[in-house]
């Protein structure tokens, strides 16, 4: 049968509201929880959320065999990593000391106890919860109908610190700058829950559901930026 969009599965994440809020922007796409590598193969499109712990999250990808199909996907079709599905991508998370895929070059800190604090003085919470608005640090089809400045919902306490600036694609503010979107060829993935983002975070997967990867346009400079 033919699966036009994989929601991957490997008992971490988010997979119900993700799934539905796909089927609810692209009523007529055949979409898939599943936790086949041959599904995920198969698919014409590949979602990666997930929440909860990089050692938990590269312990349960492995435990499925998962490891290569989703390094596959990554290389192939369209594919849009959320969440903890973003933070793998890249090569190494302060989280466990983890090693994670190596598909994007860069690391996963955690938010620094001595910076988290507003321009008060107040202490600021980590993790990180919430709606913030985030910056489109370049032109990108999932980006179209979005308002630069849109908000979006955040949990996490790690954020992404990519060794290739350009493929910085939005950034918000705790209180510093980090990245909380990338893009490079085929791949968008996002630090936020576009599928708890009401109608901000419905259009990126709208967009997701029927983004061609084609030519990219130019990485804008992103602007006061010192950390991902």
């Amino acid at each position: 049968m033919k699966v036009d969009i994989a929601v991957v599965d490997y008992g971490m994440g988010n997979l119900r509201s993700v799934s539905k809020a796909i089927e609810h922007v692209a009523p007529a796409a055949h979409v898939v929880v599943t936790s086949d590598p041959d599904v995920i193969d198969r698919a014409g499109r590949v979602v990666f959320p997930g929440q909860g712990a990089a050692p938990d999250c590269m312990r349960e990808i492995d435990a499925r065999g998962l490891r290569q199909a989703i390094v596959d996907a990554a290389r192939s079709k369209p594919f849009l990593g959320i969440c903890m599905g973003m933070q793998v991508l890249f090569e190494h998370s302060e989280e466990g000391d983890t090693a994670c895929l190596g598909i994007l070059p860069g690391d996963v800190q955690r938010f620094p106890r001595e910076a988290m604090h507003d321009a008060a003085g107040n202490k600021l919470k980590v993790p990180h919860m919430g709606w913030n608005d985030v910056h489109q640090a370049m032109s990108h089809p999932l980006w179209a109908g979005i308002e630069e400045g849109a908000r979006f919902y955040f949990v996490h306490s790690y954020f992404v610190q990519p060794a290739a600036p350009e493929v910085i694609a939005g950034f918000s503010h705790y209180p510093f700058p980090f990245t909380c979107a990338v893009a490079s060829g085929n791949i968008f993935a996002v630090q936020f829950h576009p599928e708890k983002s009401q109608n901000a975070g419905l259009a990126l997967l709208g967009n997701f559901a029927t983004w061609h990867p084609g030519a990219m346009a130019p990485t804008a400079a992103m602007s006061g930026a010192t950390c991902a």
